[in-house]
């Protein structure tokens, strides 16, 4: 895969920020892929989720999601039909004791084309005080409409603190 990734946007939190937008899709290319790494909460046992922009907004509604929840305390089934946002990340937090942040890969498919669902694979994992969580699975948006970014955020108005997100096409 060396040199088939081509980098198109990336940010870098290093102090606390409500949100982080990741844009620059268009039809360039076909396939599209996010590097989450190390990205981190300011409050403790907070989950991080995202949303797919339409002209850099963030769109809510109409979110579905089909993952196998990766717990070291058991494996089970996060579905949902009509959410306002996908989850990334579970229970992130600021215990002090373990560095409990997060990394995950997405792959981004028919963001560009207004006739299809754009759709996501999920890889995740991240380490709580207690246990190692992750996400396997996907989503989409059920709108069918072009789509140039994505927009991550914690829950409950709390912020990101840290963590680097880099959107890549994947050279065709």
């Amino acid at each position: 895969m060396a040199g088939s990734l081509i980098k198109i946007d990336e940010e870098i939190v290093t102090s606390a920020v409500a949100s982080v937008t990741l844009t620059g899709i268009d039809s360039t290319y076909d396939v599209y892929m996010v590097r989450l790494n190390n990205v981190g909460v300011d409050t403790d046992n907070m989950d991080i989720y995202v949303r797919y922009t339409v002209s850099g907004t963030a769109q809510t509604g109409s979110y579905a999601r089909a993952n196998k929840r990766l717990d070291t305390n058991a494996f089970t089934n996060d579905n949902s039909t009509s959410a306002n946002q996908a989850i990334i990340f579970e229970a992130l937090g600021t215990d002090g004791t373990i560095d409990e942040t997060g990394n995950a890969i997405l792959y981004l498919f028919n963001f560009n084309n207004a006739s299809e669902y754009s759709f996501c694979t999920l890889e995740a994992v991240n380490q709580t005080v207690t246990r190692l969580k992750g996400f396997q699975g996907g989503f989409t948006r059920t709108n069918a409409e072009v789509n140039d970014g994505l927009y991550f955020f914690v829950e409950s108005s709390n912020n990101i603190a840290s963590g680097t997100f880099t959107l890549y096409g994947l050279k065709k």
